[in-house]
């Protein structure tokens, strides 16, 4: 559990995340129909987990998600691509978006135009890191501080992060 202060610096992040939730939601708006987050590799289903290890959408969501409201989607959306930008974001540094769209449209894997970059590199890395022989053919490089690292490690740390964040959320948010 994380401990919580809350100060004005903390209400300032507070309100540019709410700002920031709100801004990615009215795009989304521009989606005929929302269509799953699910990169075919869940864990919700197969294995139980509280959240995927795939699509990182809680289990009830995973579960639910053909009910839902198009609203109801676009929070799981919105969620989903603000942390998986955040945490992204200190690791890799994308060059050439163009670049990373030819790749997944050669893939076949599908991608929201409305979400960030790096949700869209985060699903292509968990699903077909195997087929990509390096990061500068599509468009994207590790961040000085990880050119250590294989990308394997890298998503390692990613998904790490990413499930300690949606555990903190979903604890905050949805656990009474």
């Amino acid at each position: 559990m994380f401990p919580v202060f809350f100060d004005l610096a903390n209400a300032a992040i507070l309100h540019s995340l709410l700002r920031f939730m709100f801004c990615k939601a009215l795009q989304f708006t521009t989606m005929n129909q929302i269509k799953t987050p699910c990169i075919g590799i869940c864990s919700t289903t197969s294995f139980g987990d509280k959240i995927c290890r795939g699509c990182k959408r809680f289990n009830f969501e995973v579960i639910n998600w053909n009910t839902y409201t198009e609203q109801e989607k676009l929070a799981v959306f919105s969620r989903i691509d603000l942390l998986t930008e955040q945490i992204l974001r200190n690791k890799f540094r994308i060059f050439d978006v163009g670049k990373l769209q030819d790749v997944m449209q050669d893939f076949r894997f599908f991608y929201h135009p409305e979400l960030s970059p790096f949700c869209w590199l985060h699903g292509l890395l968990q699903k077909y890191s195997y087929r990509i022989n390096s990061l500068n053919e599509i468009g994207v490089e590790l961040a000085p501080e990880f050119k250590n690292k294989s990308v394997d490690e890298v998503m390692l740390i990613i998904n790490e992060d990413l499930h300690l964040l949606s555990e903190a959320h979903f604890q905050r948010y949805f656990q009474r």
